[in-house]
């Protein structure tokens, strides 16, 4: 436990939102609850659960029971310190003791949600609450509920052999570093830690 917050203030730079993308057709609640659990031990602050089949979004109460008995046996005594907030949990206001965030997403929060937001925009205007020359990247930031006051993903590690993110927040990823990893089963916290060093010794250019 000493190491991972060791190892998180080691880093010279730490992903402030963080992505975990299953691209495998079953995906395992147990190693997922593990990697959310080290996302909140070594600091990140939002974590996002995506897989393809929606799988995680339908079945969260599950993904949440697994993390609130991994978040014990992982963390301890020390679990006292940590709060997760699971933004989109089925039961209204379900906080639990961590400083993380956690949003669970489906394919219907990418494409989807932009098409919705898109319908909403031109709802505005046409009650002339808005005008076509307002819509700009912050407007449609706003507009977008998926995400509603997450920052975007500053790192996306990608499990599966597939070379896609198969509809991740597709807006919200132009700057993001994607790490792509064999696969989520059974992931070491090794794997997990070597990722996020990798990260941390990029240099993003920002499209320069």
């Amino acid at each position: 436990r000493q190491r991972w917050r060791a190892d998180g203030r080691a880093l010279r730079k730490l992903p402030v939102h963080v992505g975990l993308v299953v691209t495998e057709e079953e995906p395992s609640y147990a190693d997922m609850a593990s990697l959310v659990v080290w996302c909140m031990a070594v600091g990140i602050s939002y974590v996002s659960v995506y897989d393809h089949n929606g799988i995680f979004k339908r079945n969260n109460s599950r993904l949440m029971d697994e993390i609130l008995k991994q978040q014990q046996e992982l963390l301890g005594l020390d679990c006292s310190k940590y709060t997760m907030e699971f933004s989109n949990y089925d039961k209204t206001g379900q906080v639990l003791n961590c400083q993380s965030t956690l949003k669970v997403l489906s394919p219907e929060d990418g494409k989807a949600d932009i098409v919705k937001a898109a319908q909403n925009f031109c709802q505005l205007v046409a009650q002339q609450q808005r005008t076509h020359s307002d819509l700009d990247v912050n407007m449609l930031d706003n507009l977008l509920s998926s995400t509603n006051g997450f920052p975007d993903p500053d790192l996306v590690l990608k499990f599966g052999p597939v070379d896609s993110t198969l509809g991740f927040l597709p807006w919200h990823i132009r700057l993001t570093e994607i790490i792509s990893l064999p696969s989520h089963l059974n992931i070491s916290y090794e794997d997990f830690f070597s990722a996020l060093h990798h990260y941390a010794a990029c240099e993003q250019r920002w499209g320069k």
